[in-house]
């Protein structure tokens, strides 16, 4: 392949934009090409569902770089295009305009899009998805007109907004079709603590019901949801929050492995040469997870994942391959509470606390074989740093030192010496 070929990227997700940027850092000389379908530059998207609903971030904030980081790093930049065929083959992107790209490099960073939700009702006015600048703008617009919001899904996102809602005034109630919330990724107690914390605020939390339907009025705005047992909710906006589907598509009609996302290796690298996929459309192999017993295969919808996966990518455009191996980690952001998950938790791991949950500063740890595998922490900043560091090196730390808040765990990070 000659080094002439452009990279092009399909996606100016951060997933997009850090490869285009770790590149140019690593040295790739040739033409890159970076498309988005959307009309604004790359931006960050966890304020959307945070501090942009409740005015504590601005648009002219969100901006992930300024324009001139394209033009000096010689990097064409077209928003407004979306792909929608590839020729892997004749190495050929086709556009919804009408023209096509050549590639020598194609990187595949089209993210994940909102599931949709499957009752009648949905597309009424007033009901909203989350997951782009436009859709928080229009959240935004409507919450200052409305006085009752219900929030459907008690995962992340919906949880965020449902703070941000209850925090600009709003009557906010929350319904998710698990018995707790938060069920997938957290365990019961931490469960319980996220339910207290935001009855707490003032919402109403409505575990393990299912929506039949939304119902609107004479103008076709969303007026009530009405659940599984035929009770209605009145509310005057609906925010979605159930979760989100790769946008892997393109990929899989282009004849490339999907499966939940773009099955990918720890370097981004696709069944096809040539062809990478970076970000939440992702589902990475993850050496480092599956030697401490995980999953095989994860595909991470974080901030952290796309911007490693990315510079892993990167090192494959000039031949200095080195894989992803961070721990993965995550955060969200709710009322006065600051979450932050590292690791991947096994339902089978021991739990150990240590600080307070009443007085809302604590880690959870989770051990694995007597080894640290992931810690979650509310408004421990320091603690998740250190854990981080814990978990990387797979440190042995006995239950009653961690439950410890005196004990010094800083030692328990500095690699063992082997013999």
């Amino acid at each position: 392949m000659s080094t002439s070929q452009p990279l092009v990227i399909v996606g100016a997700s951060y997933a997009g934009t850090q490869l285009a940027a770790s590149a140019r850092e690593l040295g790739f000389d040739a033409p890159i090409v970076l498309i988005g379908d959307e009309r604004h530059a790359p931006y960050q998207r966890p304020p959307l569902s945070k501090g942009l609903l409740t005015g504590k971030t601005t648009v002219e904030q969100l901006p992930l770089r300024g324009p001139d980081f394209f033009v000096d790093n010689s990097i064409d930049l077209r928003l407004g295009l979306r792909a929608t065929a590839i020729d892997t083959t004749a190495r050929r992107v086709m556009l919804d305009d009408g023209g096509s790209l050549d590639y020598g490099w194609l990187a595949i960073a089209t993210g994940a899009r909102c599931r949709p939700l499957p009752v009648s009702g949905a597309s009424l006015e007033g009901v909203f998805d989350l997951r782009t600048l436009d859709d928080a703008l229009r959240v935004s617009d409507a919450l200052s007109r409305a006085r009752r919001a219900c929030v459907i899904g008690g995962g992340f996102i919906g949880l965020e907004v449902a703070s941000a809602l209850s925090a600009r005034g709003a009557e906010v109630t929350v319904i998710e079709s698990q018995p707790r919330l938060l069920a997938r990724v957290f365990p019961p107690v931490m469960s319980d603590y996220v339910e207290s914390s935001h009855r707490k605020h003032g919402v109403t939390l409505l575990t393990g019901r299912g929506v039949r339907a939304l119902h609107g009025g004479a103008g076709g705005r969303v007026e009530a949801v009405e659940l599984d047992d035929g009770t209605r909710i009145c509310c005057d906006m609906v925010v979605l929050g159930i979760g989100v589907l790769p946008n892997d598509e393109l990929a899989a009609q282009a004849g490339i492995a999907t499966g939940n996302g773009i099955l990918t290796d720890a370097l981004g690298r696709t069944s096809v040469p040539g062809v990478l996929a970076v970000g939440d459309v992702a589902n990475m192999a993850l050496p480092s997870i599956t030697a401490a017993g995980g999953p095989a295969r994860v595909r991470l919808e974080s901030i952290q994942a796309a911007n490693d996966g990315a510079r892993a990518a990167a090192s494959v455009l000039v031949g200095h391959e080195q894989p992803f191996a961070g721990v993965p980690w995550f955060w969200s952001d709710q009322y006065e509470l600051k979450f932050q998950m590292a690791g991947l938790p096994l339902p089978s791991d021991q739990a150990v606390l240590r600080g307070d949950m009443a007085g809302d500063r604590f880690t959870l740890f989770y051990l694995r074989d007597g080894a640290l595998a992931a810690a979650h922490a509310v408004n421990r900043p320091a603690e998740h740093m250190l854990a981080r560091k814990l978990i990387a090196s797979q440190a042995r730390i006995p239950a009653e030192v961690l439950s410890d808040p005196t004990a010094d765990l800083k030692p328990f990070s500095s690699p063992r010496p082997h013999g």
